[in-house]
């Protein structure tokens, strides 16, 4: 436990100094050096004695370090304030052996690539399990996904006992490193133990070849209470865990296979860092829902927040697998973002799919949602009101405060190296269109409203949806999927 947490703070360590090397400065390779070497024996120096060199301090994370997850939250703490980027940061960054992508680092410092290429080692992984499967859920199969591919970086496979334990408890794997959610294999099957490998199959495809580390039983109540905030099966979330999880979680490394055959085609982290153009910040929009012209306003204009570049870009990356029950399926959201992106063509704008399963968590799920963007290259997040929120089954009662995943977002924001955006109150208005809500009440503009309800029963209805509400290419394809 102790080296895991040592070698948490050296990722850490390289994880800001690759943040300010690609954030640089504009005083030339010389003085940024001298700034990463002093920030470096800092934070070093406190964890392991005074008058130690940068090299010697590094040297001995590698030992008794006292303090690692000290030095880890003070190094996040260093450089976050984005300056200019320019020539001589690059070269600088080169000379010193860092892989320039002109993109933020991914969570833990580095990017996660799990899948294995080579036909005979496939075969060899297969073998190596005796027979043993276990056939996932549509879930279950989203989080192979994001593991083998790296949207859940630095994970190398589900958490075993003492990571699910830690994350449940702190929001924190044993390291310190900051993760919002467990991430783990269920199943029922008894016969499972430490030591086999057994093999994750999904809809008649082989996903992945798991080396069972640990196998064990979680407290499912604790776990509901501290991720979900209640132990009420009023909760989706709590529901999901309580009542369709099996009643042991597996643990250990995960060797990609295949990735789930999908309608909506879903790019991995790399392929969307490739996509995103360098060195301009990336501003994210988590949605599960399709996008109306509201929603529309509202993520072009966050380009236009001041903790934004004016060079910035957004990145649109629905989530495309499984939500609420009352949500619509994610295939035919796929067909409505595809439609809005033809339709729009704006060059600012970028699209993208996330193939990864809803727990309606609110501020926890804010936080796991700000750790995948990271790791898909994004610098700011957009926050919504009551983000990844949820209702009672029963009463309709909401479960999170309005801005509950807000303020946990921005508390955490600088230590997880993304920005968080605030969600604007885009509003209607009969004389000048949208504008923003204070805008409205200051000239005391006509507001048009249009509830989701309402918009759902004049669509079953066949009756004429306002276009000042929704984009005509989406409404068609929402009537033609009834």
């Amino acid at each position: 436990r102790k080296n895991a947490k040592i070698k948490g703070a050296r990722l850490a360590i390289v994880s800001m100094t690759k943040m300010l090397l690609t954030r640089g400065t504009t005083t030339g390779s010389a003085n940024l050096a001298k700034k990463v070497t002093a920030t470096v024996r800092k934070v070093t120096s406190r964890a392991v004695g005074a008058n130690s060199s940068s090299s010697s301090s590094l040297a001995a994370l590698n030992g008794s370090s006292p303090a690692a997850v000290s030095a880890l939250r003070s190094i996040t703490g260093q450089v976050r304030k984005p300056l200019a980027h320019s020539a001589s940061v690059v070269a600088s960054a080169a000379a010193a052996g860092v892989t320039m992508e002109g993109m933020t680092s991914p969570h833990g410092g580095e990017l996660v690539n799990l899948m294995v290429t080579d036909a005979a080692e496939k075969s060899k992984l297969i073998a190596s399990c005796e027979g043993r499967t276990i056939e996932c859920s549509d879930r279950n199969a989203c989080d192979i996904e994001l593991l083998t591919v790296g949207g859940f970086s630095p994970l190398t496979g589900f958490m075993n006992e003492e990571e699910y334990k830690s994350v449940v408890e702190t929001m924190r794997m044993p390291s310190g490193l900051l993760f919002g959610l467990p991430v783990v294999m269920d199943t029922t099957d008894e016969t499972l133990a430490p030591g086999m490998n057994v093999l994750l199959t999904y809809k008649g495809q082989d996903l992945a070849v798991m080396e069972i580390e640990s196998a064990y039983k979680p407290n499912k109540p604790l776990e509901a209470k501290q991720c979900y905030g209640t132990s009420s099966l009023e909760h989706p979330g709590v529901q999901m865990i309580s009542m369709e999880r099996g009643g042991i979680y597996l643990g250990g490394k995960v060797h990609g296979l295949e990735k789930p055959t999908r309608v909506f085609p879903c790019k991995t982290p790399a392929e969307v860092r490739e996509m995103l153009p360098s060195n301009v910040d990336v501003v994210a929009f988590q949605c599960r829902n399709p996008v109306h012209k509201a929603h529309y306003e509202l993520f072009t204009r966050a380009l236009d927040a001041d903790n934004v570049g004016s060079d910035g870009v957004v990145l649109v990356h629905p989530t495309c697998g499984p939500t609420q029950d009352d949500d619509i399926p994610g295939v035919v959201r796929y067909r409505t973002y595809e439609v809005l992106k033809e339709e729009t063509a704006d060059p600012k704008v970028n699209w993208a799919y996330l193939p990864y399963s809803m727990h309606m968590a609110g501020p926890r799920e804010a936080i796991q949602h700000m750790i995948i963007r990271k790791n898909y290259g994004c610098t700011h997040f957009i926050i919504g009101r009551d983000m990844a929120g949820s209702k009672s089954c029963l009463d309709g009662e909401d479960f999170y405060g309005a801005y509950d995943a807000q303020d946990l977002a921005k508390e955490m924001s600088e230590e997880l190296g993304v920005k968080t955006v605030p969600s604007l109150n885009i509003v209607y208005t009969e004389e000048e269109g949208y504008v923003t809500a204070d805008v409205a009440s200051d000239k005391g503009l006509h507001i048009k409203k249009l509830s989701g309800t309402k918009f759902r029963q004049m669509l079953r209805a066949g009756e004429d949806i306002p276009e000042w509400f929704a984009f005509k290419s989406v409404v068609k394809v929402l009537r033609e999927n009834n």
